[in-house]
């Protein structure tokens, strides 16, 4: 999530610079996407924080709030992609079509990584 909030940062600084200079309509979609989800990225690292701050004193019913809010605050975050690849399909159709493929795998990736563990199934004899 850290790396994903920094390239929003970088991608709304520099294509915001260049939109001042070049204005296209798909570039001010693809920034309005990117800044609606950078507030998500923020309050999941304060989440993040907190929980660990205050690890062992929480509640379940407040760490189950808490992890639903990160997990909103998680897809908010990988929605931002949305409009990174907007602006990679603008300047190239290749670069666009593999930039999406390959952020469909890798979020497919994390989620099942992240997963938690299932309960095992007892054998029968």
């Amino acid at each position: 999530m850290a790396a994903l909030l920094g390239t929003n940062t970088a991608f709304m600084l520099f294509q915001g610079i260049e939109q001042e200079n070049h204005y296209t309509a798909v570039r001010e979609v693809a920034l309005t996407i990117i800044a609606t989800a950078i507030p998500f990225q923020g309050i999941y690292f304060l989440i993040y924080t907190y929980v660990l701050e205050h690890e062992g004193t929480l509640s379940e019913s407040h760490l189950l709030r808490l992890a639903k809010a990160s997990a909103v605050c998680q897809m908010m975050g990988y929605g931002s992609l949305i409009g990174v690849a907007m602006m990679w399909y603008n300047i190239s159709n290749y670069v666009g079509v593999f930039f999406v493929l390959s952020t469909g795998a890798s979020i497919i990736l994390i989620r099942t990584a992240m997963r938690p563990d299932l309960p095992e199934k007892a054998e029968s004899a």
